[in-house]
């Protein structure tokens, strides 16, 4: 019998806001490219022109409202997979076959992505709000005597909170397959080449390939959540949503692809920081 550490229910919210501290200024410049309705600027010049208008600060805009995002969104489905895939561990005594760590990612990110969705929408509306003209602003703080979803569901009702909350539930659910369980999956296979230990370069190469397969299964999904949350009226359901995205071409699904990548970085370091909350902090057990 030996002692080991495992995570407490709440170290991946913790570890993803930390991380999304370091990666917002990407995510801002991603949502302002997803919300182009023609593609008029690239990466740098839209981080160039939001820079020249507002400020380098500007790049920071809406930061309050994504760490309130990770502690709803990603809170809820690193609590939801790492529970059960530690309570399966120890009663399997082993790690969980890839199918079963695929469903469970899947399960607990959907949930995620359906708890999150007023703060991922109050996220994207923030951000958003840098570009458009001052008279046209919508709220710029989040934490204020008026709080932005209250107001939101005063003018426009509350299903507006969950507007997007089918996209958000599906892209959870995607993202939390690529990086939950293949990040566990390709850690395990990475020490199993006996070539590494348990340490933070195999912590590291495990979080790239996650990262990595995160994006690519959600950046569909992404596009069209964004578009959605933006929006006030322009668009009347998710196949609408769609079909006005498909119009554009096949490449307006996947606006903002080189900023999007800020997931891998984000992926990276939220596992990082996660593993060494664990090594450090984590719950003692038995096996």
């Amino acid at each position: 019998m030996q002692e080991n550490r495992v995570s407490r229910w709440y170290f991946g919210g913790v570890s993803s806001s930390a991380a999304a501290c370091v990666t917002h200024p990407l995510d801002l410049i991603k949502v302002h490219l997803q919300t182009q309705q023609e593609v008029r600027m690239r990466m740098i010049g839209m981080t160039l022109n939001v820079v020249r208008r507002e400020g380098f600060l500007a790049l920071y805009s809406g930061l309050t409202a994504s760490l309130c995002r990770q502690m709803t969104y990603s809170l809820s489905r690193f609590a939801i997979y790492e529970t059960v895939r530690d309570k399966m561990k120890r009663k399997n005594k082993g790690p969980m076959p890839f199918h079963q760590k695929v469903l469970l990612g899947a399960f607990g990110g959907f949930t995620g992505g359906f708890i999150g969705t007023p703060t991922d929408l109050v996220n994207v509306r923030m951000q958003n709000d840098v570009k458009m003209a001052a008279e046209f602003r919508r709220k710029e703080q989040i934490l204020t005597k008026d709080f932005f979803p209250s107001e939101m569901c005063f003018l426009e009702g509350l299903r507006k909170l969950f507007s997007g909350a089918s996209m958000a539930s599906s892209r959870g659910a995607l993202v939390s397959v690529g990086q939950l369980a293949c990040y566990d999956q390709s850690k395990e296979l990475v020490l199993a080449t006996g070539y590494l230990t348990d340490n933070i370069l195999t912590h590291f190469l495990a979080s790239v390939f996650a990262g990595g397969s995160a994006t690519i299964l959600c950046q569909p999904l992404d596009v069209v959540k964004t578009r959605l949350m933006n929006s006030e009226v322009q668009y009347g359901s998710v196949s609408h949503c769609l079909t006005e995205t498909a119009k554009l071409g096949p490449n307006a699904f996947y606006k903002g692809l080189v900023p999007a990548d800020c997931l891998i970085p984000h992926t990276v370091l939220t596992f990082i920081f996660l593993e060494q909350l664990k090594q450090h902090f984590g719950e003692m057990v038995v096996t």
